[in-house]
């Protein structure tokens, strides 16, 4: 993995960020934190750019699925949002606001790293 990838980490639970930057982190990744959804919004629109976006669903002040909508409709087509939620129905939710993929929690580092893979590779083309 020669690049590090600039991953955005949505994250309102303390352990559950720290768990998920310790995985990014073990992939290389750049990790950037925001503690809800209108954080999140606000690093776009600021122009920050990432490379990956890791998302919570149930976060105060602005919802993951609300952000990804926001997120998209700015245009940020190019980056890879996934859904990260122990919420059963929480799938449904990302995917119609426009997430790539969802991932269940607890996240799995063999889930993870053939994301990263993914997306190394794209940036890498």
């Amino acid at each position: 993995m020669a690049s590090s990838l600039k991953a955005l980490l949505v994250e309102d639970i303390k352990v559950d960020s720290m768990v998920l930057s310790f995985m990014l982190r073990r992939f290389n990744c750049e990790v950037t934190l925001a503690k809800n959804g209108k954080e999140a919004v606000d690093m776009f629109l600021e122009g920050n750019k990432f490379d990956i976006v890791l998302c919570d669903k149930d976060m105060p002040i602005m919802t993951g699925p609300e952000a990804v909508m926001k997120i998209r409709a700015m245009g940020a087509t190019d980056v890879k949002i996934v859904g990260v939620s122990a919420d059963d129905n929480a799938m449904e939710a990302f995917m119609s606001a426009g997430a790539d993929d969802f991932v269940p929690k607890p996240m799995r580092l063999d889930v993870l790293g053939p994301m990263i893979e993914e997306v190394i590779n794209r940036k890498n083309n």
